[in-house]
């Protein structure tokens, strides 16, 4: 069982965006700090600034644009319903997908090699 940090206690960004599993490894939490990609109470920071309880993260993580306030402390990864317990999200809902579908029309037969091919493309097959 993890340890719990101490509310005084502050931890590496890194750590604790990889403990609370928003980012799938420390080394992609890294490259999103150097790259300019993850904000800490609206400043980007570096891989080692240190994230205290109550602090606001804006990150642009894999899974999309995350919007978190650190609730707990952790540097141990945990397991996804443990590592929700690290943080209240107030992410923006995600935005709709759009429908790709292909209508043919009736009794147009079979489609031809280009069109078999434009298909696929499209459905990203190809």
């Amino acid at each position: 069982m993890p340890v719990e940090l101490q509310p005084s206690e502050a931890v590496r960004i890194d750590r604790w965006l990889h403990a609370a599993r928003l980012y799938k490894s420390r080394s992609l939490t890294q490259t999103a700090c150097a790259g300019g990609h993850v904000k800490l109470n609206g400043v980007s920071v570096r891989a080692s600034h240190l994230v205290r309880v109550g602090d606001r993260i804006e990150c642009v993580a894999p899974s999309g644009r995350r919007d978190v306030q650190v609730l707990a402390l952790a540097d141990k990864r945990r397991s996804p319903p443990r590592a929700r317990e690290l943080y209240e999200d107030h992410s923006p809902p995600p935005p709709p997908r759009d429908e790709r579908t292909v209508v043919r029309p009736r009794g147009a037969g079979r489609p031809t090699k280009a069109e078999r091919r434009s298909l696929e493309r499209l459905r990203g097959e190809y």
